[in-house]
């Protein structure tokens, strides 16, 4: 299935592959706060929705434009000067290196006021200094593996600032998912490391079914300067910069104190709060309150929010109420499933992910946001959100700051020279256009052609700023639907009365391997989680001797629209609550597929597998958790959609503490496993029924299909021929995985 890491956050907004689950709710405040508006003209085109963007509404792309050039850092004071000039390139590479870990035998580099005699170099295209602990960012679904790393779903125009956090790091060319070998050459001036990557290829979230050539280099210096240095590049979009450790030099921009409110908890009553800039690079904010913080860990963290907020709108607000800003950044409490505990994280443009909670004091970091880029004054006010609470308990009132001293450290790289700078951290993001808000894509489409769909997907001609091709998925829940574990909520913010339930967050870029029909001639055969795994398979099962068409697409709108249901429910099994996802259908839980569509055994498109009881304490995996080639919906997920009954749902079981024990003659996979035997009254159990149930339940569905172009740009004819197909299996899909219990249609009037 669709593996999605913990939570991605964007726009006061976590997500995961469909839901935010990393707490007991599916949204969270900020997200009830944030309604979406229209982002573009919506016209229709056959059964295809026609979106053409306004101008600038999701930014603009900024592409990779060093490719024959060598960028050259030059040491002077507590920074770099920072110049651009023709290829130096070394041809000869040295020794491939296997691992992560330099170490230089002639001299030490120096660099963020160290000297280093050894360093790690990441497979995908960076460079960290010091002992880094191994799973430090497993919160963000990544490991480092070398070098930094950002969260699976973070966008690299936002992952530029906050790699900050990740110092000290260089970045020669930061793309994550790349691949492929690196070489080390040290000599007695200076240390050479070249890259040889690839793209990654193949798979559903790929865009490119072929090897993609990346050459690049690093040259260190022993006199601390250094030089990337860039052959031939596929790539468009990477982070490129250096990260020294700030030295933490702090200077106080401005601080407010406010009259004491005994009336609320002393956690949530803000006294005072500090605005400082540190090495006139980063913006630190400081509550602090009239009694100590819950600490981390605590359950009452959850749901806990202190907020800044920034207005640069002239002339500037007097009152909370008069305030415009869009530029929030927050600290929000929330619970971890997986660990059952509690964490304050920090999000909003150009923040920090560490927050610091101790005493009486809540601190968070962050770059200046590009919208208050040479504003001279802003005013800032502050809020406090309850557990419970929709809206704010305590707010303080605006006060005029003026931004002295601070500036952004992102740069234009290319048109620097040596007489700028110099900068103490200085990088350039290279990206493609911002992601959109998901509300603002729904209510684009509801206000033009009214709430008269279940599920909306989105294709376009231009790729976003994500490093996956596919989407996650988010939405209302709406429907109005019980015991499926996830609750209807906030129906204004996505513009619906009740109707649109589920979409996808982003539009699929046409060139991705999900929107090809097949893979072409001569692609490499891959793991069993491509697709050109299965193609003999699939092809001898077909009458036409050739896989069904569009399968990766209908891996993602299978799986993504499936998140309407599922996989948020837990049973009660003996008195014991055990949880079957949280998100996607455990590893070990069996869920075979009731009504499957093209293979005879198939796990569900939400997760679980097949598994083959082999009574002497083992299991034979019959079929994996991963959603491809594109499978059908077990029977739990088909009660949970209200197309079928309780009395229609086999026992399961869930198999915990999977154990590897080889494999069978057929090369499927053999665990050793604890059983425990699931029936779909202990789900009934811990949930409630499913209602309405399946004698009142809609059958009858309908997505919209949005073609989703720039502005002033009409769609191409591989964007329209390829949407119209995807529409079409989609309704043959939705048909034959419901075992014609429910039909679909693609009807945008």
């Amino acid at each position: 299935m669709h593996k999605c890491s913990s939570c991605f956050l964007r726009s006061g907004i976590l997500f995961l592959c469909g839901l935010f689950l990393c707490s007991g709710r599916s949204y969270t405040q900020e997200e009830e706060l944030e309604a979406g508006h229209s982002i573009g003209k919506v016209s229709t085109s056959g059964d295809l929705i026609i979106m053409e963007l306004d101008e600038n509404a999701l930014g603009k792309a900024n592409q990779f434009d060093l490719v024959g050039r060598t960028l050259r850092f030059t040491p002077e004071r507590s920074g770099y000067r920072v110049e651009s000039g023709p290829l130096r390139w070394d041809s000869d590479f040295g020794p491939e290196t296997a691992g992560a870990e330099v170490t230089l035998l002639q001299f030490d580099f120096p660099f963020s006021g160290q000297q280093w005699n050894s360093f790690l170099v990441g497979k995908t295209g960076s460079i960290s200094f010091g002992n880094r602990e191994k799973d430090q960012d497993s919160e963000r679904g990544e490991r480092s593996e070398g070098g930094v790393s950002i969260g699976r779903f973070e966008p690299l125009a936002e992952a530029a600032g906050t790699l900050i956090d990740s110092a000290p790091a260089i970045c020669v060319f930061f793309k994550p998912r790349m691949s492929g070998p690196h070489y080390v050459k040290e000599l007695a001036d200076r240390v050479v490391i070249t890259w040889d990557l690839t793209e990654p290829f193949g798979n559903i979230q790929d865009f490119t079914w072929f090897k993609t050539i990346n050459w690049f280099q690093a040259v260190l210096y022993r006199n601390g300067s250094i030089e990337m240095s860039y052959k031939e590049l596929a790539a468009r979009d990477a982070i490129v910069g250096v990260y020294p450790a700030l030295s933490g030099a702090e200077k106080v921009l401005a601080a407010f104190s406010a009259e004491p409110h005994p009336e609320v908890a002393a956690h949530l009553d803000v006294r005072n709060l500090k605005l400082s800039v540190i090495d006139g690079v980063v913006l630190k904010v400081t509550f602090e309150t009239r009694g100590p913080v819950v600490p981390e860990g605590d359950p009452g963290v959850d749901g806990l929010a202190y907020r800044i907020f920034f207005d640069a709108h002239q002339p500037l607000p007097t009152t909370a109420d008069a305030a415009r800003s869009a530029l929030v950044w927050t600290v929000q409490g929330i619970q971890l499933r997986r660990r059952a505990s509690t964490k304050y994280i920090a999000f909003g443009a150009g923040v920090l992910r560490k927050v610091k909670a101790t005493g009486n004091t809540v601190t968070l970091q962050g770059i200046l946001p590009a919208e208050l880029r040479g504003v001279d004054k802003i005013a800032v006010f502050a809020d406090v959100v309850a557990p419970g609470n929709h809206g704010a308990i305590e707010r303080m009132p605006p006060h005029v700051v003026r931004l002295s001293g601070i500036r952004n450290p992102e740069v234009h790289l290319s048109s620097l020279t040596r007489k700028d700078g110099p900068f103490p951290v200085v990088y350039e993001s290279f990206h493609f256009l911002a992601l959109p808000k998901p509300q603002d894509l729904s209510c684009t489409v509801i206000k033009e052609l009214g709430d008269k769909f279940d599920f909306l997907a989105y294709y376009s001609d231009f790729r976003i700023d994500n490093q996956e091709a596919g989407t996650p998925s988010d939405g209302p829940v709406a429907g109005n639907v019980s015991g499926v574990g996830a609750p209807q909520h906030d129906l204004a913010s996505y513009c619906t009365q009740g109707r649109f339930q589920w979409g996808y967050v982003q539009p699929v870029y046409v060139g991705s391997n999900q929107m090809q029909e097949r893979p072409p001639e001569g692609a490499p055969v891959g793991g069993d989680h491509d697709i050109t795994a299965y193609s003999h398979q699939l092809a001898e099962s077909s009458p036409e001797r050739k896989m069904l068409p569009y399968n990766y697409a209908m891996s993602q709108l299978g799986h993504e629209m499936g998140h309407r249901w599922a996989a948020f429910v837990s049973a009660k099994v003996s008195g014991e609550t055990v949880p079957l996802g949280p998100v996607h259908w455990a590893r070990g839980l069996h869920a075979p597929v009731a009504f499957p569509y093209q293979r005879p055994t198939e796990a569900s498109a939400m997760g679980g597998g097949v598994w083959q009881d082999n009574f002497d304490g083992s299991y034979t995996q019959l079929d994996d958790d991963y959603y491809v080639p594109a499978t059908g919906y077990s029977y739990l997920d088909l009660y949970l959609m209200g197309l079928i009954s309780a009395v229609e749902v086999p026992d399961f079981f869930i198999l915990k503490n999977l154990v590897p024990a080889g494999k069978d003659a057929r090369e499927r996979p053999i665990f050793k496993a604890d059983r425990t035997k699931v029936t779909i009254q202990d789900v009934i159990a811990a949930e409630g029924p499913r209602l309405p149930d399946v004698d009142h339940s809609q059958r009858k569905f309908n997505t919209g299909f949005v073609i989703v172009v720039e502005h002033g740009q009409s769609p191409s004819h591989d964007l329209v021929e390829r949407a119209n197909q995807i529409r079409q299996r989609w309704i043959d899909y939705w048909e034959t995985t419901t075992g014609h219990r429910a039909s679909m249609t693609t009807n945008p009037r």
